[in-house]
């Protein structure tokens, strides 16, 4: 394929022959970078023979409607921000009440319903997820240190399984793992 024949620019519909269908969200020199909506992003070799012009780039409607610009906005704000899944408390502690009673008799004790105090857990694993993410990705940290402080990551899950009763599926368990 000729890629200095105006077919191919962002916003072009293309196909792979491994991944599918996808759109051409940007491009350099050497490469593109194609959105496929199973595979994600991709970036492909401009001398890649495979491609196949599904609709060029003039040919592409560039309007984006509000479901489209959901999606996309949903996708970053997972992927960037940490937001997980919903996570499912056991049946059994719904409508529950965690009681904090002191060992002194004069002293009143506290009571936090256990949707909250769930909701809490789940929001301090999910943090811990994106500060993991965040150590994996940087820039500065040499491989050692990013070894070193993902093990404090590790003890903190582990000390964290205490919790793992309330969750409804094993999956959603705290794994120092």
């Amino acid at each position: 394929m000729d890629l200095n024949d105006g077919l191919l620019g962002i916003g072009a519909r293309i196909k792979h022959p491994t991944f599918g269908e996808g759109i051409i969200v940007g491009m350099d020199l050497s490469t593109l970078n194609v959105f496929f909506k199973h595979e994600g992003d991709k970036e492909i070799s401009r001398k890649f023979d495979g491609l196949k012009v599904l609709e060029s780039a003039q040919e592409a409607d560039t309007g984006l409607d509000l479901k489209t610009v959901e999606a996309a906005l949903k996708r970053v704000l997972k992927e960037m921000a940490g937001i997980s899944q919903p996570v499912a408390m056991g049946g059994k502690w719904e409508g529950g009440t965690l009681i904090i009673k002191p060992a002194t008799a004069d002293l009143q004790s506290k009571e936090v319903p256990i949707d909250a105090f769930f909701h809490k857990i789940v929001m301090v694993r999910d943090r811990l997820r994106v500060l993991e993410q965040n150590i994996n990705s940087h820039e500065k940290l040499n491989d050692a240190d990013k070894v070193h402080m993902q093990q404090y990551i590790s003890r903190i899950y582990g000390s964290l399984t205490t919790f793992n009763i309330l969750f409804a599926d094993k999956e959603d368990h705290f794994s120092s793992k």
